[in-house]
């Protein structure tokens, strides 16, 4: 079956990290863009980061630029999202995405080849 699992998801208090894991199953990794998307209640989803199939270039939203860091271990076939100083606004379900390109550009609007379920992170006191 191929597919994409998020995990690393939870509660976090303001302040706190987290790091999610985006692994591949029934497909390999390094042929694709990785994005991570986010989508809080009654919003749409928003890119938050991308990183490239070889892991030279990443992207971030402007919310998250300096507190998010995303990287890849492409012989582990995962893709990781390290947060730190999260804020209640960070609240929301998060997606990884698989975009068959080896860049990021336009990754928001790009065809994703393959969704994870998500993972709900929660930052709250």
């Amino acid at each position: 079956q191929l597919q994409l699992v998020e995990s690393g998801g939870g509660l976090v208090h303001p302040g706190g990290s987290l790091r999610l894991s985006c692994a591949a199953s029934g497909f390999t990794l390094d042929s694709y863009a990785i994005g991570w998307f986010r989508q809080a209640p009654g919003k749409e989803r928003e890119g938050v980061s991308c990183i490239s199939s070889r892991g030279g270039y990443t992207n971030y939203a402007d919310s998250v630029k300096g507190r998010f860091t995303i990287s890849r271990r492409n012989i582990k076939n995962t893709v990781y999202l390290q947060m730190n100083s999260l804020k209640p606004e960070d609240t929301a379900i998060y997606y990884c995405a698989a975009i068959r390109t080896n860049y990021c550009s336009g990754y928001v609007s790009e065809r994703k080849d393959y969704w994870g379920q998500g993972t709900q992170v929660t930052v709250s006191r």
